[in-house]
C-alpha cells in the first residue's frame, strides 16, 4: 500500500477549494461532518481513517466545511483485501487487477448544502489524484439512506438491468444480510429510476461505472450500499477533459 502524495487541489477560487487534511483538527471536522451526513450521534471514525488521505471541500463564501471524502491508494488489486469494502464484499476477482487502484470512501456533503458545484469540485480533485497517481480503477461503497430496500426497488432493478459489474471483476456476497438488485419488476423508464439513486452513484454511472449485483444492509450506518467500480480507461475522453477543466477553474459539467 502506498500513501497518496497528492497536493492540495484549488477548485473554483470564487467559492470552493478541495484540500488534503493537515492534522487532527481537520480529521475531527471531517468525522463530525460524516456523522451529520449519516445521522449519527457522535463523530464517525474507524480504523481506516489512520491509513487514508482525507480531503476537505471548503466553502470559502461561508467559511465552512461543505463536504469530505477519503482516499485509500493501492498498488494493485493484490491489496484490495485490506480495503474498507472488503469487509462487506468478496473481492477476490479484483485481486487480479494489475494497475494501481484507489478506494474512494466516506464521501459526504453537508446535509444543509445543495450546491451541485460541491460534487463537481470533488470530482475535479479526484481526477487530479487519478492523473497524478496513475490510477486504473476507482472503487468503493455507495450508499442509499436507510436499510429498507422497498423505496429503491425500481432503482435497483434499473441498476441490475444496465449497470452490473463485468463478470471478470464482479464482487460476490460476503455480508450477513444482502438484498439482490434483480428481482423486482424492471421499470419501463430506466432513466427515471436511475434518477432516484444518490448523486455520487449517478456520477459514477455517467462515466461508465458499474455496481455489484446486490446491496449490503449496513445497520451500523443505517444505509444500504452497493459496491461501485469505475475503470478510468472507460471514461469518455470528453468527460475527462471536463473534469480537468473543473480542476483548472473552468465551469465544469454535470
Amino acid at each position: 500500500m502506498k500513501q497518496d502524495q497528492s497536493p492540495n487541489y484549488p477548485i473554483d477560487p470564487r467559492r470552493y477549494i478541495v484540500r488534503a487534511a493537515e492534522g487532527p483538527d481537520d480529521l475531527i471536522a471531517a468525522q463530525r461532518l460524516r456523522a451529520a451526513a449519516f445521522g449519527l450521534d457522535m463523530p464517525d471514525g474507524d480504523a481506516f481513517d489512520s491509513v487514508c488521505t482525507h480531503m476537505l471541500i471548503e466553502d470559502r463564501r461561508l467559511d465552512s466545511l461543505a463536504g469530505c471524502f477519503r482516499l485509500l491508494p493501492l498498488d494493485s488489486g493484490a491489496g484490495i483485501v485490506g480495503s474498507y469494502a472488503a469487509q462487506f464484499y468478496d473481492l477476490s476477482a479484483l485481486a487480479a487487477y494489475p494497475e494501481p487502484m484507489t478506494e474512494l470512501g466516506r464521501f459526504c456533503i453537508h446535509p444543509a448544502a445543495r450546491d451541485p458545484e460541491i460534487l463537481r469540485a470533488a470530482w475535479g480533485a479526484i481526477a487530479a489524484h487519478v492523473d497524478g497517481c496513475g490510477v486504473g480503477m476507482l472503487f468503493g461503497c455507495t450508499s442509499f439512506r436507510g436499510t429498507d430496500p422497498t423505496p429503491y426497488r425500481a432503482a435497483f432493478a434499473a441498476l441490475a438491468r444496465t449497470h452490473l459489474a463485468p463478470r471478470a471483476w464482479a464482487p460476490r456476497p460476503r455480508a450477513a444480510t444482502t438484498v439482490p438488485l434483480a428481482g423486482a419488476t424492471a421499470p419501463d423508464d430506466a432513466g427515471r429510476a436511475i434518477a432516484d439513486v444518490p448523486p455520487l452513484l449517478r456520477s459514477y454511472l455517467r462515466m461508465g461505472g458499474w455496481v455489484s449485483d446486490h446491496a449490503v444492509v449496513d445497520s451500523a450506518m443505517d444505509t444500504l450500499h452497493v459496491f461501485t467500480g469505475l475503470e478510468i480507461a472507460s471514461i469518455p475522453e470528453a468527460r475527462k477533459q471536463q473534469l480537468r477543466a473543473t480542476l483548472d477553474g473552468g465551469a465544469g459539467a454535470g
